[in-house]
């Protein structure tokens, strides 16, 4: 009986860890070129298990404004690396370095969020970790300017 019950145990582990293993894989973006945007925050969703941060991208190559999907970590990540819920607001200004997708739709892993609002209250100018661990094919960041 006591193997029994181990080998359901050892199935039932399994089960659970798997889908926590599948979701952390980054294989849709590319991880290791950075790429830099700057436009305006249309929303911010800070969720479980991760954030994301909607921009509209000005492009001159289109008569139309772009939205661009940025997936961040999680709302915890985000606050232990000293960023608060007020630093950015939607009409925000803002300049981030994320890894694209793959597929070329218009999407990042966002890694850092520089806000340009002009706010230093709210961390105008200073360029945080939205990633939770520095972005994923991090070098250092970038120093403040």
């Amino acid at each position: 009986m006591q193997p029994k019950l181990l080998g359901l145990a050892v199935i039932g582990a399994v089960l659970v860890a798997l889908p926590a293993f599948a979701h952390h894989s980054h294989n849709a973006y590319e991880v290791t070129q950075w790429t830099t945007m700057e436009g305006t925050v249309t929303e911010i969703h800070y969720l479980l298990p991760h954030s994301w941060v909607y921009i509209e991208i000005k492009d001159e190559k289109s008569p139309e404004p772009t939205i661009w999907a940025l997936e961040a970590a999680g709302p915890m990540a985000i606050l232990r690396n000293g960023v608060k819920k007020e630093d950015v607001k939607p009409g925000d200004k803002i300049k981030v370095r994320c890894h694209l997708l793959r597929d070329g739709s218009p999407g990042c892993l966002l890694g850092f969020l520089t806000p340009m609002h002009g706010d230093a209250a709210r961390g105008n100018g200073v360029e945080r970790d939205w990633d939770g661990g520095g972005g994923a094919g991090t070098p250092a960041p970038a120093p403040a300017k």
